[in-house]
């Protein structure tokens, strides 16, 4: 097929939300395994590259292919099975990767599931769905992203602060490899030894031994920064957040989460930034404000900054899509929202008492404060949580009507707890310095903040792209990830460079050779390919 005709049919899974655009000679749309180790076969057969997609949601550029053929995994959209460990009373799905988070909530709300072609065993636990209620805590902001994706960058979201990111609720994986033969592996089935090394055994019984890297990854609440890595670490997380360079995921099985009784949202303003991050560490138990120890354990402990809040007040007055979010007054000049799950509303409200003293005690006005204790009330909280970034991609589709060459421009970078403050700072003076418009939100919590600048012509998009780059150089050295939960992708890769020295690099490369000799996954994702690494 030649270029035209390719872009005219298959031009939008050329794209994903990075903005990017690549380019692709074939694409292909399994709807089973068996179909993805045919094709994979093929490329392989003929040297060509191959792209895995799944909804295409992500921001890192990991589904933009860059050159051969494009895996679109989307039609491979079914729960498969189910599976109930009644001795820790645990409920696990299995499902294909291109199920979207968005229809697996249904499913899991409404107890939906088409179990037609499941097993005894499967049809069997979902009897016990009926007994308790049940969630997956995974929770980034697209929720039309698919699982096969949420795997693959290891996504997390807002309730990460308390339940993880994704990898702490995948306890199983099949993924073809480029050879066409299937690994299926079941956490704590293959653990790396004392010496860092490990095998794998694959379906048709072939042995994948290996060496883990030597080098660490840093201390932080949320690291997707290049391969996983840990003495004695189950090898199944090696495949989670490894971003399709190792194979690809055709099946993934999910732990869920019980939910609780109340699930409150707060959204609280503060004074200024430097209080705010005060109030985080007060919510983190770290510091205790005219001795009150808070006890909330928020699941999602979430910022705003001052920009940010003046960009949704502009909003509410002129676009009616943004009129369901809260009066956002003048003297509102930070937010930090939390919302907190519990099994007694009387437990929350003790709480909520004590955190007003501590607004108060910080210089805020507990009066001022958004308090949600209802599903009605917490849907409008929600709302606007999510304002922040649809008001961002609003502005940047505006800006790309004058020149389409100018894209989002986002971090998604984290740091130890003690650099939470100097991260703030930095970014807020690199704003300043270079006199860009920038709104700071996210998840304030796990140290994770979303700086999005909004370049309004050409120079100022070179020079945020210059500022992002110098930032990742600093993250770097205070310790921190250059990526916290968007994966490297390929936008990324030179941040990850300010991350890992070439050597820690080429350890990566082996790692990824070691499983795709020939590298046909998802080449210049993470790192720039390279033929010549032994």
């Amino acid at each position: 097929m030649d270029n035209n005709t390719f872009i005219k049919m298959y031009g939008e899974y050329l794209r994903d939300e990075s903005r990017q655009v690549g380019n692709a000679e074939s694409i292909a749309f399994p709807k089973t395994e068996a179909e993805i180790i045919s094709t994979v076969k093929e490329m392989s057969r003929k040297d060509i590259q191959i792209t895995t997609q799944g909804a295409r949601t992500g921001l890192a550029a990991s589904a933009v292919p860059y050159k051969g053929h494009i895996i679109n995994l989307s039609k491979m959209n079914k729960v498969t099975g189910a599976r109930y460990d009644e001795e820790k009373d645990s409920f696990f799905l299995t499902v294909q990767p291109g199920v979207l988070l968005s229809e697996l909530r249904k499913y899991i709300s409404n107890k939906s599931f088409n179990a037609n072609n499941w097993d005894e065993q499967s049809v069997n636990a979902l009897k016990y769905m009926e007994k308790n209620q049940w969630f997956y805590s995974t929770d980034p902001t697209e929720t039309s992203a698919s699982m096969g994706g949420i795997a693959s960058c290891n996504a997390s979201g807002a309730k990460s602060y308390r339940y993880g990111s994704a990898r702490e609720h995948i306890t199983g994986l099949r993924v073809v490899l480029a050879d066409g033969d299937v690994l299926n592996i079941k956490r704590g089935q293959y653990i790396a030894d004392g010496d860092s090394k490990f095998h794998i055994a694959t379906e048709s019984g072939r042995e994948i031994k290996g060496q883990l890297p030597k080098y660490k990854m840093p201390d932080v609440r949320k690291n997707t920064s290049g391969y996983y890595n840990m003495p004695g670490m189950d090898m199944i997380d090696l495949f989670i957040g490894s971003d399709g360079t190792l194979g690809i995921i055709s099946e993934i099985e999910i732990e869920l989460s019980k939910t609780q009784k109340v699930n409150w949202g707060v959204t609280i303003f503060m004074p200024d930034e430097d209080k705010a991050v005060d109030l985080v560490r007060a919510l983190r138990q770290e510091i205790t404000v005219d001795n009150i120890n808070l006890e909330l354990n928020p699941s999602a402990i979430e910022f705003f900054s001052h920009n940010a809040l003046c960009m949704l007040r502009d909003q509410q007055k002129t676009n009616a899509a943004f009129s369901n979010i809260q009066e956002i007054k003048d003297i509102y000049h930070t937010a930090v929202y939390i919302e907190i799950e519990s099994d007694s509303n009387d437990e929350v409200w003790t709480e909520i008492e004590k955190l007003g003293d501590v607004i108060n005690g910080l210089g805020g006005n507990e009066d001022e404060t958004w308090v949600a204790y209802n599903p009605a009330n917490l849907e409008k909280l929600h709302y606007f949580r999510h304002a922040c970034p649809e008001c961002v991609n609003m502005q940047i589709d505006n800006i790309k009507k004058t020149d389409n060459r100018i894209t989002k421009l986002g971090t998604d970078m984290s740091v130890p707890d003690n650099k939470l403050k100097d991260a703030m700072k930095m970014y807020n003076e690199g704003i300043e310095e270079n006199n860009l418009t920038a709104v700071i939100f996210g998840h304030i919590g796990n140290n994770h903040l979303h700086v999005n600048i909004i370049p309004q012509n050409m120079s100022e998009y070179k020079k945020g792209k210059e500022l992002f780059l110098i930032w990742a150089g600093k993250i770097a050295a205070m310790g921190g990830a250059v990526s916290a939960e968007h994966g490297v992708g390929k936008l990324k890769v030179p941040f990850l460079k300010k991350m890992y020295n070439e050597e820690e690099l080429n350890e990566m490369r082996k790692l990824k050779k070691l499983f795709d000799p020939a590298q046909i996954f998802n080449r210049g994702t993470i790192f720039e390919f390279e033929e010549d690494v032994k």
